[in-house]
């Protein structure tokens, strides 16, 4: 889906702001949720501008129809293709790498090198996927939208540097060479930022809780 799990929302950018990137590569942009979250609270709520940006944000999408003029005016650059053939080719190293909602739609080893690449490129990288992927084949026109493989919490034991954070239908993973200072920033720097986001989004803890009951059944 050009989308991704709505209460995973402030988790994820509790983790942007936490990392507090100037150099930030959104893998799979898809609607361009988190370019435009990390724009708004990085350049806006922290650095108090409103254009002129100083955060360098860039974004990897494989299907150029998702593209908006609101991807145009919140990206620095847009790469359009398959991030594994994109990836390689890039030659700036970023702060954060974002892989939000990503691994699912690789097969296997592709999502594995996908990390590597990701890693090769990236100072730290925020990795989400679903704990069930359930199925779900292609969507919006787009093939990239299928589900393709499952992945599980040994999937990161090759990653030395990273924490988890405790989620009932996600994996939520923060690695990289800034991952103590992340973690002990997390719920203490930043305390109201998830009671923002929740206020911002007041159904995100209702959906949140209809899905763990469902899931429980």
């Amino acid at each position: 889906m050009p989308t991704s799990l709505l209460y995973q929302i402030s988790q994820i950018l509790e983790l942007i702001v936490c990392t507090n990137p100037k150099k930030i590569l959104d893998v799979g942009v898809g609607f361009g949720k988190y370019g435009l979250l990390s724009r708004e609270y990085l350049d806006i709520y922290a650095d108090r501008r409103y254009s002129n940006w100083e955060r360098r944000i860039d974004g990897i999408e494989a299907f150029k129809e998702y593209i908006t003029p609101v991807h145009d005016y919140i990206y620095d650059n847009m790469y359009i293709g398959n991030a594994l053939d994109i990836l390689p080719e890039l030659k700036d190293k970023y702060d954060l790498v974002l892989l939000i909602d990503v691994l699912e739609h690789f097969e296997y080893e592709e999502g594995k090198r996908a990390l590597d690449l990701c890693n090769r490129i990236g100072r730290n990288m925020i990795v989400s996927t679903p704990k069930h992927i359930g199925e779900q084949g292609a969507a919006f026109g787009n093939s990239f939208e299928t589900h393709r493989s499952q992945w599980s919490g040994k999937d990161f034991n090759r990653f030395d540097k990273k924490f988890s954070l405790p989620d009932d239908t996600s994996l939520i993973y923060y690695i990289g060479k800034d991952h103590l200072k992340v973690r002990g920033l997390v719920g203490v720097k930043y305390p109201l930022l998830r009671s923002e986001v929740g206020r911002r989004f007041p159904f995100v803890k209702m959906i949140h809780s209809r899905l763990v009951k469902k899931g429980s059944k």
